[in-house]
């Protein structure tokens, strides 16, 4: 991409396409990018690192927009690895340089690096500012958004928010896709959990006068920052960002499938525009999860396995559950062959989530599906859509 942002704040970060799965479980066909700015001022401002999977480019950009002049400060954003990895290398590299972070920040610090950062940090606490000769940057404390360290940076005078992991994506930069599906696939896996906190700094952030957005990941947001911050009030809530119905199932042998498949025909059928179906064993698991918080509606069809739930029926449980799924209006679909169990376990499950209505109507199947189990389907599915108010 253009390294130049504005006149005096330039992109230092490093695109990978080579990386197979993101934090070791998501899926990135298109990469990820690893983002890093610099402010050009009387005291440059480098703005986090990036993973170790991109140090020697990193550096190398660094040194490029640097030419020869040295870097006053180093904002650490956030210390996960994957933006924080080259914080002792830019300290060997830059040593008159300070780390600029909250008490959160270098009390963590250590667990990382055995370097020792003391007489060179700079403790800033909510609303503190730092000049940096044209520049006036401010800080937010944005606990657990997604880690309890991670703050954000407001450039008074650009009038740029440095959001940390906020407003990201997978994806390098040079994709050319629209930012909702990957930013919503990032934002549910990785944040998702912290709702509460995000709205909080929703709020903090509604009090500045924001015109350009530049996260940790994904690319630089100049252009209608309402729908992307539209998008994220949304998702914080928890709310139905679109109507649909998904269609998630555990199926051993095919029939369980077959059933889904049929199921997600009747919706159809019945009016159901949107139906979104997956096969949990083969597809992947965190684009389930991205669309069981985008529709309002969501079936769940499990084998019996072992008098219990087929392992990953019971893995996409407890994803969504860990990431806060609540809102929604749910119907369950079981299979088995001598004793089938799974609509009940699901039941129990989802029982553990915050306001997930599930319908009476529970379709059983006994191994393979029959022409009174289609009847079934057809009465549930009015069902379901009923309680939907379709």
């Amino acid at each position: 991409m253009n390294t130049r942002i504005t006149d005096t704040i330039m992109y230092a970060g490093v695109d990978d396409k080579t990386i197979d799965l993101f934090e070791s479980q998501y899926e990135v066909p298109n990469g990820i990018s690893y983002n890093s700015y610099v402010i050009l001022d009387e005291k440059i401002t480098v703005m986090d690192t990036v993973d170790r999977r991109a140090t020697d480019e990193w550096l190398a950009n660094i040194e490029k927009i640097l030419d020869g002049k040295e870097p006053s400060y180093l904002v650490i954003s956030h210390l996960e690895p994957d933006h924080a990895a080259n914080i002792a290398r830019f300290a060997e590299k830059y040593p008159n340089s300070k780390l600029v972070g909250n008490a959160k920040t270098f009390s963590m610090l250590p667990q990382f690096f055995d370097m020792d950062f003391s007489d060179r940090s700079i403790t800033v606490k909510e609303g503190d500012e730092l000049n940096t000769g044209a520049h006036t940057l401010s800080f937010y404390m944005a606990p657990m958004v997604h880690w309890p360290e991670v703050m954000v940076t407001y450039d008074k005078t650009d009038k740029v928010l440095f959001s940390a992991d906020g407003f990201g994506k997978f994806g390098a930069l040079d994709t050319d896709e629209k930012w909702d599906c990957e930013a919503r696939r990032y934002y549910f896996n990785i944040v998702g959990k912290y709702g509460a906190q995000v709205q909080t700094l929703l709020k903090k952030a509604a009090g500045l006068d924001i015109q350009i957005i530049c996260p940790l990941h994904g690319p630089i947001l100049t252009e209608n920052l309402g729908h992307y911050i539209g998008k994220y009030d949304i998702w914080s809530k928890y709310e139905p960002e679109n109507k649909g119905i998904t269609v998630a199932y555990a199926s051993i042998h095919g029939n369980t499938a077959n059933a889904a498949k049929k199921f997600a025909e009747i919706l159809k059928e019945q009016g159901e525009e949107t139906v979104s179906l997956f096969d949990l064993s083969r597809d992947d698991m965190a684009e389930a999860v991205e669309d069981a918080f985008r529709y309002d509606g969501i079936v769940f069809a499990s084998a019996t396995y072992d008098a219990g739930l087929f392992p990953c029926m019971e893995s996409y449980l407890e994803h969504l559950k860990a990431k806060g799924y609540r809102n929604r209006i749910a119907a369950v679909m079981e299979n088995g062959s001598w004793a089938p169990t799974a609509g009940k376990q699901m039941r129990t499950a989802l029982e553990g989530m915050k306001d997930i209505t599930v319908i009476d109507k529970t379709v059983t199947i006994k191994s393979v599906m029959k022409d009174s189990d289609i009847e079934d389907m057809r009465e549930m599915a009015s069902e379901l859509r009923k309680a939907l108010n379709r």
